[in-house]
């Protein structure tokens, strides 16, 4: 080989390799990362959580996705302010609450960079009492031993509002234990918990485990108590047959979930966990019967934050806005 065409081929050779370093940082920045923020295993946060991250690792091209458990709406509100996760669900009253910055729902200042989503399914505040505890309403809670979700979780806040409403504290109780669904449920097939307080989707699976394994009461929390709250709760019934040996419909409060992401997630990001969520919802209702409340009708109700202009997009497109 001459020295010229050795001079020639080594310039290809190199041009070729310096193409292939400037492309390697294009296909790196081309892949998506989504964390969905969800909450425990038991809960339905969770499932709905892990039905979206395969929907959009299988549609969003480049996308990588991860579900994350968490101790749900009060620590998934301030991850997607620090920028660690794309999608989070949420109660309402805690986007609320975390929007305006309140210290006592767990919010040291407000959470200005969240941003809506849309609509998922109404969470029932469902009090489960163990049938020797004799608990049929709020009053009997009184002296009873009661789990009320983890420290300032958003089924805590549910409690303590719920509680106040009907002009009670934690001091009425017996005993307050601040334990996630499944833990709660243990305690009290071992007889050491006379009930729990669970903000979830119906037939959410602690409370179906615990009522086939026990004698099981759910307790009635009258309408009055929603009229007394105000927004975001509701009125609301658990239908009869939800559980095992519940054989009527029992009164309760219920409040909306929300999808929620940051304003740092790109607008075609957004865009598309927007359009896929709601143009997957049979595969959600599959994931957890819950999300079958999930409609794109309502998909704006209620929204207590900015919606994300990707999500905005995509509602605009479907003749929302």
């Amino acid at each position: 080989m001459t020295k010229l065409a050795t001079t020639r081929r080594a310039f290809c050779l190199g041009t070729v390799a310096a193409a292939a370093l400037s492309a390697a940082p294009m296909a790196a920045e081309a892949e998506e990362f989504i964390n969905i923020l969800t909450g425990g295993t038991s809960g339905v946060y969770y499932p709905v959580g892990v039905a979206l991250s395969k929907i959009y690792g299988d549609n969003i091209p480049g996308a990588r996705t991860q579900v994350q458990s968490t101790k749900a709406s009060v620590e998934n509100l301030n991850l997607l302010q620090q920028g660690k996760g794309e999608l989070a669900i949420a109660l309402g009253d805690s986007v609320k609450y975390a929007w305006e910055g309140n210290a006592d729902a767990g919010f040291s200042a407000p959470l200005g960079k969240l941003r809506g989503i849309g609509a998922a399914y109404p969470n029932f505040i469902q009090i489960a009492a163990s049938a020797d505890s004799g608990a049929a309403t709020l009053a009997d809670l009184a002296g009873k031993s009661m789990s009320v979700g983890a420290a300032k979780s958003g089924t805590e806040l549910n409690a303590r509002a719920i509680l106040s409403a009907a002009g009670m504290t934690y001091d009425d109780l017996g005993k307050t234990e601040y334990l996630p669904f499944a833990e709660s449920v243990e305690l009290m097939k071992n007889r050491q918990l006379d009930s729990t307080l669970q903000s979830a989707g119906l037939g959410v699976a602690s409370l179906k485990d615990l009522s086939t394994s026990m004698p099981t009461t759910m307790v009635a929390i009258p309408a009055e108590i929603a009229e007394k709250l105000g927004a975001p709760y509701i009125a609301a019934t658990i239908p009869a047959g939800t559980y095992e040996g519940q054989t009527a419909d029992v009164p309760t409060v219920a409040v909306m979930n929300y999808f929620v992401t940051h304003e740092d997630v790109s607008e075609e990001t957004a865009y598309q966990m927007t359009k896929l969520l709601y143009e997957s919802l049979p595969d959600l209702a599959a994931a957890h019967n819950a999300a079958a409340a999930i409609t794109l009708e309502n998909a704006l109700s209620g929204m207590p934050i900015p919606l994300h202009p990707g999500a905005e997009r995509y509602f605009k497109e479907k003749g929302l806005m």
